[in-house]
């Protein structure tokens, strides 16, 4: 995260931020690993009979990769440019939302339910990137879609979109 003092005239400010959360690929390849692993033990196949726990295991592996490579971090950039969003190892998926399409921001207390959906989802009105409870960074867009960012401080980068959005 980088933080300056507010620009002079004709300049800009610039957020930057990443937030990770490892404790949330260890819980979700637990999670999913122990019951596929037992499933796949109960077919009473040998360990690498493709009947057999291998198939779960490859799944369950798939699925922990997957998870480790796309909704392990969030990284967010905010100014003139917009909002930009960049999940996983990769950056992948990345989405960009424009000023002119943000009508407002806030921050937004993402409660320990979220704890559940946390991750990049999305649904017809909104859009999550997410890896963890608490403080987050709400994007409002004129078509009433909502996006909902975790970021390091939410509360700085509502500041650089609003400074952007009245320059």
């Amino acid at each position: 995260m980088t933080a300056s003092a507010l620009p002079g005239p004709g300049q800009y400010s610039i957020y930057t931020g990443r937030a990770t959360n490892w404790p949330l690929v260890v819980i979700f390849g637990i999670a999913l690993t122990v019951p596929l692993l037992t499933l796949g033990g109960m077919s009473h196949g040998a360990w690498l009979d493709p009947s057999g726990p291998a198939i779960a295991l490859l799944v369950a592996a798939a699925a922990v990769l997957v998870t480790a490579l796309t909704g392990l971090s969030v990284r967010t950039a905010a100014g003139p440019n917009g909002v930009s969003v960049h999940c996983g190892a990769f950056g992948w998926p990345r989405r960009t939302y424009r000023l002119t399409d943000i009508d407002h921001v806030e921050v937004t207390n993402l409660s320990p339910l979220w704890g559940l959906i946390l991750g990049h989802w999305w649904t017809p009105d909104h859009t999550a990137f997410t890896v963890r409870t608490g403080p987050a960074l709400r994007l409002i867009m004129h078509s009433g879609r909502r996006i909902t960012i975790t970021v390091p401080d939410p509360d700085a980068a509502a500041r650089t979109i609003q400074e952007a959005k009245s320059a």
